[in-house]
């Protein structure tokens, strides 16, 4: 029996081996295997009694490529008839056009969506306008070149932390297997990537988080205590989104460690206007075109220890002079009044003289020391300090 079966199946291949070989005809390369979702089709199919019956026969497990793709065209009509659409079908002047309406945090979710929103939603135009409308009036060159100097040193940071992975992976490349090792660095890097450091976004993102802390300058520091009204000091700010506040450090006074002011208001903060360090003695430019009226800001400081502070002033006539606009020559004396009216007639603080020609820094251990002089010329600035005069006279 055995011997008859081995026969036959040797007779069988050796009539296959005779037979010519054809190609196949064209419709044979269009066939291809059940996919997914015909075959989950099958399978609910199958359980009705019909199938049951109709699987004792041979079914074809092959479908065309024409119909499937007629079943992806139809569905693509399906998905327009009911208006499903991408946004990035969109027109790209129109895409733009949204993306710049977006309020920050809508933008920054977005930038997460895919790579392509992501390429538009970190670009600088977009965030160049939140920046100015935010943080423009408080940011100023000296928040700028603070914040280059951060993100050199995130990238030095960054760079020893690469050279650190770098030395893992060749480790674990020496001791685990290569496809392991390549799973877990191909899954690292699936990870969410973030902007690039240096752009706008960055920048924005760290001052909204508090995490980059900016020198700016606080009017009426210390909550308006009496012995600061009507000046500005330098402080390094750190912004709080809870509460839209600012939380400042002030340089030290001395031996004195420097104070910390929180739950600062918006309105209090300015850009510095010139860029001169607090310690540092302002260079004046203004000095021979200061006339009685100018509104002026002035450096002081308690002793050469202490930083200085802008106070603001107003030039006044000198004492020889009936303050007539006719006959005063006040402009043309080599000594500049500069008037505090903060203060009560007779107090020591309500006014001081200054050299016109020679001004450096002048005052004394007792009543401070005045240094450089700036012109006030922006109404914006004057109006401002306006606002923050005083209720009552200060002695």
């Amino acid at each position: 029996m055995l011997l008859y079966l081995l026969f036959t199946c040797l007779s069988f291949i050796l009539f296959l081996k005779s037979l010519p070989l054809k190609s196949l005809p064209a419709w044979a390369s269009e066939t291809t295997l059940l996919s997914p979702w015909s075959y989950r089709e099958f399978s609910a199919f199958r359980s009705s009694s019909l199938m049951n019956s109709f699987c004792r026969s041979c079914i074809p497990l092959t479908r065309s490529k024409m119909s499937i793709k007629n079943i992806n065209l139809s569905s693509r009509v399906d998905n327009v008839k009911t208006g499903e659409m991408s946004v990035l079908d969109l027109p790209e002047l129109v895409l733009e056009s949204i993306l710049e309406r977006l309020p920050p945090a809508e933008l920054f979710t977005t930038a997460g969506v895919c790579s392509s929103l992501r390429n538009r939603c970190i670009s600088d135009h977009l965030w160049e306008s939140h920046m100015k409308r935010k943080w423009g009036r408080v940011i100023g060159p000296a928040a700028y070149r603070q914040w280059k100097w951060y993100i050199a040193g995130r990238r030095e940071i960054c760079n020893l932390k690469q050279g650190k992975q770098k030395g893992l992976a060749r480790l674990l490349f020496a001791v685990w297997p290569f496809s392991w090792t390549k799973s877990k660095l191909d899954s690292s890097e699936k990870q969410r990537i973030p902007p690039p450091t240096d752009s706008i976004m960055s920048w924005y993102l760290a001052l909204e988080t508090g995490k980059f802390c900016f020198p700016a300058q606080v009017y009426n520091r210390e909550n308006g205590h009496v012995g600061f009204m009507l000046s500005c000091y330098d402080a390094e700010l750190s912004y709080d989104s809870r509460t839209d506040t600012f939380q400042a450090r002030y340089p030290p006074h001395g031996r004195r460690a420097g104070a910390i002011e929180s739950n600062i208001t918006w309105d209090r903060l300015r850009a510095q206007p010139v860029d001169t360090p607090p310690h540092d003695l302002h260079i004046s430019d203004c000095l021979n075109d200061l006339q009685p009226g100018d509104h002026i800001e002035i450096q002081w400081r308690r002793n050469k220890e202490f930083p200085y502070g802008w106070w603001y002033g107003v030039v006044g006539h000198l004492e020889s002079c009936d303050a007539n606009v006719n006959y005063c020559r006040c402009h043309d004396s080599g000594t500049v009044i500069l008037e505090f009216k903060q203060y009560a007639p007779g107090s020591r603080w309500r006014h001081t003289a200054i050299n016109r020609r020679n001004h450096r820094e002048e005052g004394n251990e007792a009543d401070g020391f005045y240094g450089g002089i700036r012109k006030l010329k922006n109404e914006r600035e004057i109006s401002m300090w306006k606002t923050l005069w005083p209720t009552e006279v200060l002695e």
